[in-house]
């Protein structure tokens, strides 16, 4: 790999971050990568983040939101992910409990639903089993999925 000097680097991590969201955390793993010592990759970051190409609650809400709408993942899991890359809880747990508490049972009964038409049939046991494991994969908490499961098929009601 060639030699990246400190001004080629903070170039090419403005197009970076001006094309997509980023943390600071990948921002700085990605600089080290190109070899740059540690101190540079920090104060290369510190610049982007006074010129605003880095924005850790810009970036949290993104993330939010398009883990949830497009992944259909739960608070948990987005909470995670998010511990995983650094970020500080007080900057990104505000901006999770903004998620619409409706919008969130909605999404989970839909995936809930989907699922259990892709089970083989057995026991409601197991079922349901299958179902609570599922959505505890998703990051949703046994509270709510316990409410989705209590709840019957808007298909199966049909009969």
């Amino acid at each position: 790999m060639t030699e990246i000097n400190e001004t080629e680097a903070q170039k090419r991590m403005e197009a970076y971050c001006a094309s997509a969201e980023h943390c600071r955390t990948e921002v700085t793993d990605k600089l080290l990568r190109w070899g740059l010592p540690y101190d540079t990759a920090n104060r290369i970051v510190d610049k982007l983040e006074q010129e605003k190409f880095i924005d850790e609650e810009r970036y949290c809400n993104a993330f939010i939101h398009d883990k949830f709408r497009f992944a259909k993942w739960g608070k948990q899991k987005i909470d995670q992910a998010l511990r995983l890359k650094k970020i500080d809880p007080y900057t990104y747990r505000p901006l999770l409990n903004r998620i619409d508490p409706q919008e969130y049972h909605t999404t989970l009964q839909a995936l809930l639903d989907a699922k259990r038409r892709s089970l083989r049939s057995g026991s409601d046991y197991e079922r349901n089993g299958k179902l609570i494991r599922f959505a505890l994969s998703r990051g949703f908490a046994a509270d709510d999925i316990r409410q989705c499961i209590d709840l019957p098929d808007e298909n199966e009601s049909l009969d």
